[in-house]
């Protein structure tokens, strides 16, 4: 946790103009009132955290939610786990034992004490989901034994191996805590239901409109929130989006704009628009589908990626899309990251294009699909999945592949993968913070992590996906990362990997109390957040 403090920080503070927080100047104090305006550009295809991944549920449903912990607010790293739920805790000696003393007198919003018995079960849901229900981070919790509740205010987790992220996997934005009586009555309830310890209180959504939030009264955290409320805006259209903030109709779209779309913005509003930038531990993946013939033929997945110039594709698309930095598994330039001259080792990550292709071209022959055709499902969000798909079937086109997009409705989209009813699918990797063990175990088998959309099974991966995790020293831990990115990308190809994105985000200088993160789903309970003279008209 100290060396991406650390590497994050400097890197920070060497371009501080633009990583600046919409903060607050020592002269100030947080204003209460106003109404919080911000575009979402997808809608939540359920209410349940724990079993969804998009930020079209992050966005306009957490600011209702609580967790155990949560990451620093203030922090720009995004690294910093610290109290919320939770007043303090402990760890044993040994590192298997994590014991957590909870505040009293927290109320759920329909007015019932928040306990351990609703941690429990909230945790027992996402680490050891019942039959039918999903948890699409329970292969994040492979180290947890035991999740206990002695008494009503102290939580205990028994760990099967020392595990040094493990609060950071604590803090995560997904995990919501859930009132246990209502789980137990009907454990799908949240998915269609809202009733948190958080700011803000549910006033209604609106589908294909709006979602609205109102202050909480009776807030734990006495003085917060400052806000009178928040309005989400479901704007799937970027230039939607940006006629929002530009007209002042409203402050913030929070997951990201394109370099274009904040020189517009600048240019329009000047002093009346504040830009901050970060590096962003998202990028967007190609799944092929392994129960799909010819996709289950590591020859096809492999020349599918060696198809791809991705430097080119780096300096063309960074100028028009949220995307930037060629990438393995982990953000580049980060403890874990391969250094470029290793990456280029990896199939697909060659410089020798020409090369690359003629292998490609190979393999394709040598599989019997010398024409090759498929249909490529994408996410019905444009900004970056729709310039990224142009670029990927221009790509595949240069090895004699025919690709037909077929864009799939944002709300319907993860019912496509989670179905498997694809061929080859885009899907992502977005992390909360940057962590190997947060990050790779979406690759782990489908078996072991339901949002594995290529359902895969690799033991291969499993075994060294728990040896990076448990290894004892950093240069340990860097060999195990290498060996599963060269297996998952190179070896097997059960994945592709495309650009890391970057995160621009302009918004109203009236927008206090916010700090960017590398992370579109930190920072979105938005009790920090107040408006310096009131709501944009």
């Amino acid at each position: 946790m100290n060396r991406r403090t650390l590497f994050f920080a400097a890197m920070l503070s060497a371009a501080a103009c633009l990583f600046a927080p919409a903060g607050v100047r020592a002269d100030e104090k947080p204003r209460s009132g106003g109404e919080l305006i911000f575009p979402v550009p997808s809608e939540p295809p359920s209410y349940d955290a724990h079993r969804e991944q998009t930020f079209g549920v992050i966005h306009p449903v957490a600011p209702h939610y609580n967790g155990l912990l949560r990451f620093d607010p203030t922090d720009p790293t995004g690294t910093k786990p610290v109290a919320d739920l939770a007043e303090s805790w402990t760890v044993s000696e040994d590192g298997l034992t994590y014991t957590f003393k909870l505040r009293q007198g927290v109320k759920f919003h329909d007015g019932n004490e928040m306990t351990s018995k609703d941690v429990k079960a909230s945790y027992d849901k996402i680490i050891f989901p019942p039959a039918g229900v999903v948890s699409d981070r329970k292969g994040q919790y492979a180290v947890v034994k035991a999740v206990e509740a002695p008494d009503p205010y102290t939580v205990v987790f028994q760990l099967k191996w020392p595990a040094v992220s493990f609060l950071a996997s604590l803090a995560s934005p997904w995990n919501f805590i859930y009132r246990a009586d209502i789980l137990a009555k009907d454990p799908h309830w949240y998915e269609t239901h809202i009733n948190g310890t958080g700011p803000f209180i549910f006033v209604e959504h609106v589908k294909g409109s709006h979602w609205v939030g109102k202050k909480n009264p009776n807030y734990w955290d006495k003085g917060k929130p400052y806000l009178d409320g928040y309005r989400a805006l479901f704007i799937k259209s970027s230039s939607a989006q940006v006629a929002a903030i530009r007209g002042e109709r409203a402050h913030i779209q929070f997951r990201g704009f394109s370099p274009a779309e904040r020189d517009t913005l600048k240019a329009a509003l000047g002093d009346k628009i504040t830009v901050a930038e970060s590096p962003w531990d998202c990028l967007l993946l190609v799944a092929p589908n392994h129960t799909k013939k010819p996709f289950d033929d590591k020859r096809v997945r492999r020349a599918l990626t060696l198809a791809l110039d991705r430097y080119a594709g780096s300096k063309a698309l960074s100028k028009i899309a949220i995307v930037k930095e060629v990438a393995g598994v982990q953000v580049p330039g980060t403890p874990y990251a391969t250094p470029p001259e290793e990456l280029e080792k990896l199939a697909g990550y060659g410089k020798d294009i020409n090369a690359a292709r003629a292998e490609a071209k190979k393999l394709l022959k040598e599989a019997g699909v010398e024409d090759l055709s498929f249909t490529f499902s994408n996410r019905g969000v444009p900004m970056p999945y729709e310039p990224v798909a142009v670029w990927l079937i221009d790509q595949w086109r240069q090895i004699g592949v025919n690709v037909k997009q077929q864009v799939v409705e944002a709300a319907a989209y993860y019912a496509t993968l989670k179905k498997g009813d694809f061929e080859v699918a885009m899907d992502f990797q977005c992390g909360y913070t940057v962590e190997p063990d947060l990050d790779l175990y979406k690759f782990t088998s489908r078996s072991k992590n339901p949002s594995n959309y290529g359902f895969y099974e690799d033991k291969v991966l499993d075994d060294l996906y728990e040896k990076q995790s448990k290894a004892k020293s950093v240069e340990e831990r860097k060999k195990f990362v290498r060996q599963f990115e060269k297996r998952l990308l190179d070896e097997e190809a059960h994945y592709l990997m495309t650009l890391q994105w970057h995160r621009i985000i302009p918004h109203s200088s009236k927008v206090r109390g916010w700090q960017v993160t590398p992370s579109h789903y930190l920072n979105q309970m938005l009790d920090t957040v107040w408006l310096a003279d009131g709501p944009t008209q």
